[in-house]
């Protein structure tokens, strides 16, 4: 133990003796380190972003569009359209039970939404309860979301898009309970959407849109057919089979083709789900790439450095090569002074990338980019990286130091 404690020491005042060189080689391994947490942290941000702007539709999600035929099938020729009706929802409900949850969606555009002297005209849309859960529409504090009641007596109640609601009513208004217009029949407000960031949409985004019972949809417009119907998997990566039972079942009751997939257009979010995630992923291994070229720049400067080390202290190797020193003692002090300079800076990297993370955070940039994250991936590949230059640059000055011939070094 004594005798680390004593090289530890020795290694201390040699990089004392060149202190500017000691500091420059330091510098470039800090910043390399730097870089490579800062861009990483980022990469992962915004993933992270973009996977949460993701299930701002709903996770695990699949939407139903109805179409036209394109194969000849029994009989019926082509271009024959595919109309979807409210009782093909508990069909698929009994004939695929990997379905956790089915809702049909009836849509109506045009009809103003009105009070007092403010008018918009927002997609109207029939549901059922389940709807809200699937899509992540959640009431703020003090409203419910639509639930059976409403639905079995055709109650008149709405469901608010938060922006619409600000728009109609102003912001910090409490609505709920009161009265608004849609078309010239008073409804009544019963919740305001939970403010969520939604990139994707497919009728309109939630917070634009009021959301009515199904029921009272039908009795108020008389839609007979769906605009759409929306179902959601029990396990996501199943949606390929799953798909292909919905066009079985349906193609069954509305005689298509099973393979004609021109009758229905069906989008599962999980492939754009996964698409956003393969994106982020190679994004975020990219940034770290280009910070670990970075930090590779260092290490060759570190590994110049040591070689140097040696070149200057080769009649010091020889000196304790001849009173009985190994080559493994020689290699293992140029490693241990390699780690060492490696780890201060990286120490100090760290440190100053977690400060700058924090500030970075104290910004409003969450809304573009996401917010920098410093995961535990993050923290890993950076000492993966760190671990493999230090050993990189510390192993071939070592091996050189521990193979210089004794004689050799006292005559130099």
């Amino acid at each position: 133990m004594n005798r680390f404690f004593d090289t530890i020491r020795e290694i201390f005042h040699h990089l004392k003796q060149y202190k500017s060189r000691t500091f420059m080689t330091m510098f470039g391994l800090m910043w390399g380190t730097i870089t490579v947490i800062l861009l990483m942290a980022f990469g992962t941000g915004l993933g992270r972003k973009l996977i949460k702007d993701m299930h701002g539709m709903g996770e695990g999600i699949a939407i139903v569009w109805p179409g036209s035929t394109s194969i000849p099938h029994k009989g019926y020729g082509r271009n024959r359209p595919i109309r979807l009706m409210e009782e093909d929802v508990e069909i698929l409900r009994r004939e695929i039970p990997e379905l956790a949850s089915l809702s049909p969606e009836y849509a109506r555009w045009g009809m103003p939404v009105r009070y007092e002297d403010k008018m918009n005209k927002p997609c109207i849309t029939g549901i059922i309860p389940e709807y809200g859960p699937m899509r992540n529409i959640y009431p703020q504090s003090g409203g419910r979301w639509i639930n059976d009641n409403d639905l079995k007596n055709r109650r008149r109640v709405v469901f608010l898009g938060d922006r619409l609601k600000d728009f109609l009513y102003g912001e910090n208004v409490d609505v709920i309970g009161k009265k608004v217009l849609i078309g010239d029949t008073p409804f009544t407000i019963i919740g305001i959407l939970r403010p969520k960031t939604q990139d994707s949409s497919y009728n309109q985004r939630d917070q634009d849109r009021c959301f009515i019972p199904a029921s009272t949809f039908k009795s108020m417009f008389g839609n007979r057919y769906l605009e759409n119907l929306v179902y959601k998997h029990q396990d996501p990566m199943m949606g390929k089979q799953n798909e292909k039972k919905v066009y079985a079942v349906l193609a069954k009751k509305y005689t298509f083709h099973p393979d004609d997939t021109e009758t229905l257009g069906i989008w599962d979010t999980y492939d754009s789900e996964k698409f956003m995630y393969d994106f982020a992923a190679s994004f975020t291994i990219f940034l770290g790439v280009i910070g670990g070229i970075s930090l590779l720049v260092g290490g060759i400067g570190l590994a110049n450095i040591m070689y140097v080390v040696v070149q200057e202290r080769t009649k010091e190797i020889g000196i304790r090569r001849s009173v009985g020193a190994k080559a493994r003692h020689i290699m293992g002090e140029f490693f241990l002074e390699t780690f060492l300079i490696v780890g201060t800076s990286a120490l100090i990297g760290f440190c100053i990338s977690i400060g700058m993370v924090k500030l970075i955070n104290m910004f409003p940039i969450e809304e573009y980019v996401g917010q920098p994250v410093l995961s535990f991936s993050v923290a890993l590949t950076t000492v993966l990286i760190l671990s493999s230059i230090g050993f990189l640059a510390g192993f071939f000055p070592a091996r050189k130091a521990a193979q210089l011939d004794p004689v050799e070094c006292l005559r130099y």
